[in-house]
């Protein structure tokens, strides 16, 4: 099985290229060298700002190198991300600082804050300002009347798509989780508790757990929405079993943050990955899961992504600490088996992020090795506390 601490080393080191530009964290190719034909994105410098405030608190990098990286990462989205005129953050610029388009997405601020509670956790500075200032954007611009998210804003944070999306709000509840237990404001908790009732106990329950992923702006579901583009990295036709791996585990961080958690949070985390197991593990004969799945559970896109292996230990390592059920650590094991088997790339560094339907090396959805986020921290999450978030637990 994959020794968590010497992984997390590994990965960790892979990643230390991509602090290459000032802008930000660069996407890395198979080798881990920074892609050029990419842009700084956002998502990334923040995801990668918030594993190398893991890194520093584990001691995973020689001397202060982690805290280095972390830091590197801070002045980023405090510097060239961040719109200083208009306000929030560029969905990505060039390497030399220069914006590359003006939409503003929930995704990368949900990640901005994520950064900038794994920063304050570790003591890097202006981490406390970039938190404060985070939360008062994704409050104001990117949460509506009803605290539901806010999909995308253009660059004056004032109109955006006709569209709400399901992958957003999971990655908000994960930041407020972070932000509730950093800023001892349990009000972050509670409005991650009800992003999640309403997708995963209304709407994900009404359609059997397998939640449609897009909406229209009064949520009603778009269920054939990209039906032309099944691959989408981020907007997939149909159900994503990932997905449901993920929000499976984060509701049991909100059984385990929330005062007099509701019952529902348990039942539905055990359904949620029941059924990701049910129609996306070696749902065409092979190991490892389909990415997609349409509405009758029948795969549709079956080359396998590497985070969706990462939710799903992930995951099953939570159920087994909530429950004490010995059934979730042995898919655990595993889903553990499956990645050191298929996903661990021993030449070249960090895991695989595509393979095809035979578990061969792939680049249909993913080119590269954008950074290690995934991999990093489920090999935490499978084998720590449910609560506080991992930032916390470490400090």
């Amino acid at each position: 099985m994959i020794d968590p601490d010497a992984e997390c080393r590994r990965l960790a080191g892979f990643a230390r290229p991509a602090a290459a530009s000032p802008a930000g964290f660069w996407w890395l190719d198979e080798s881990g060298r920074p892609d050029p034909a990419e842009p700084v994105h956002t998502w990334i410098t923040a995801r990668m700002t918030h594993v190398f405030a893991l890194a520093h608190l584990r001691g995973d990098l020689e001397g202060d190198e982690a805290a280095s990286l972390a830091a590197h990462g801070i002045r980023a989205l405090r510097g060239a991300l961040r719109d200083d005129e208009l306000g929030g953050w560029f969905a990505s610029v060039s390497g030399e600082g220069e914006p590359v388009g003006t939409l503003k997405e929930a995704y990368a601020h949900a990640f901005v804050v994520l950064a900038a509670t794994s920063g304050v956790a570790a003591g890097v500075p202006g981490s406390g300002e970039l938190l404060e200032e985070a939360l008062e954007v994704v409050l104001e611009h990117f949460l509506d009347d009803s605290g539901r998210v806010v999909d995308s804003l253009e660059r004056d944070l004032r109109s955006g798509e006709a569209y709400r999306g399901a992958n957003s709000s999971m990655h908000t509840v994960e930041a407020f989780l972070a932000a509730g237990d950093v800023t001892g404001d349990t009000v972050w908790h509670q409005r991650a508790l009800a992003i999640a009732e309403h997708l995963i106990h209304g709407v994900a329950r009404s359609h059997g757990y397998d939640l449609p992923e897009h909406f229209d702006t009064e949520w009603s579901p778009l269920l054939d929405y990209n039906a032309d583009r099944p691959g989408d990295p981020f907007r997939p036709y149909g159900c994503t079993p990932g997905h449901l791996l993920e929000w499976s585990r984060l509701l049991l961080h909100l059984d385990a943050s929330v005062s007099e958690p509701p019952a529902w949070l348990v039942e539905d985390a055990r359904a949620l990955f029941e059924r990701a197991v049910a129609v996306g593990w070696s749902a065409d004969g092979q190991d490892g899961f389909v990415y997609t799945t349409d509405w009758s559970g029948a795969p549709v896109t079956r080359l396998r992504l590497h985070w969706v292996v990462a939710e799903a230990l992930a995951a099953a390592g939570a159920l087994h600490t909530r429950t004490g059920e010995a059934v979730y650590d042995q898919w655990r094991q595993r889903f553990e088996a499956y990645a050191e088997t298929h996903l661990l790339d021993r030449d070249l560094g960090s895991w695989h992020h595509e393979l095809d339907e035979q578990n061969g090396p792939s680049h249909v959805i993913w080119h590269g090795k954008p950074d290690v986020y995934h991999a990093y921290q489920a090999l935490l999450l499978a084998r720590m506390p449910l609560a506080p978030v991992l930032s916390v637990q470490l400090r």
